[in-house]
């Protein structure tokens, strides 16, 4: 797992919902460390996932989704292209042959997703795509490029509603987020973020 502005990953609905993780994505593809994709679909499974569990929030993401789509100027893997190819996968959930044939018709070299099983080697593998959760992704661009990856997490945390929180609190949102390294390594970077 390599990053870059020419290495792409496909984010699947799953990264997109929880905000800290979404954010942190965002962040990272903002600094330049990758290139990130995702449809209309997968942005319309997010919202529809979250305003169903969040009923205060129905109607009032149009905001989040914006500022994503702004911070991704060419972050669209259109319908057009993706469906062409969907035809031609087989998995037992149909929902996860869209997001395979969206990373193809996207060039990504990685799927980001917290539901690893549900994308195995044995298919992703031969269509030069490995499945990869947030966790190990983001800590693979901050080995790359610790620099940038610690400034973009400081202006994420400057962000943040309540700015003053502190790294430690920062670091423990990522853990209760599922990633774990990702907390680990920000309390070690605690005094830069």
């Amino acid at each position: 797992m390599t990053g870059h502005v020419r290495y792409t990953a496909l984010l699947d609905a799953c990264v997109l919902y929880p905000i800290v993780t979404a954010d942190a994505l965002m962040s990272l593809t903002a600094a330049g460390l990758f290139a990130a994709k995702w449809t209309r679909r997968i942005e319309n499974e997010w919202i529809s996932n979250l305003e169903a569990d969040r009923p205060d929030l129905k109607d009032r993401l149009d905001r989040r989704r914006d500022t994503m789509r702004k911070a991704v100027p060419d972050w669209e893997v259109t319908a057009s292209a993706w469906q062409a190819i969907q035809i031609r996968l087989k998995l037992p959930d149909p929902d996860d042959e869209h997001v395979i044939a969206a990373a193809v018709a996207g060039h990504a070299d990685c799927i980001v997703t917290a539901n690893i099983k549900d994308f195995p080697n044995s298919i992703t593998a031969p269509l030069g795509l490995e499945a990869v959760h947030p966790d190990p992704f983001i800590i693979a661009q901050w080995d790359l490029d610790p620099i940038a990856t610690i400034h973009a997490f400081k202006q994420m945390r400057a962000r943040w509603r309540h700015p003053n929180a502190s790294a430690v609190e920062f670091a423990d949102r990522f853990e209760r987020a599922a990633m774990p390294l990702v907390g680990s390594r920000l309390r070690q970077a605690a005094e830069l973020i």
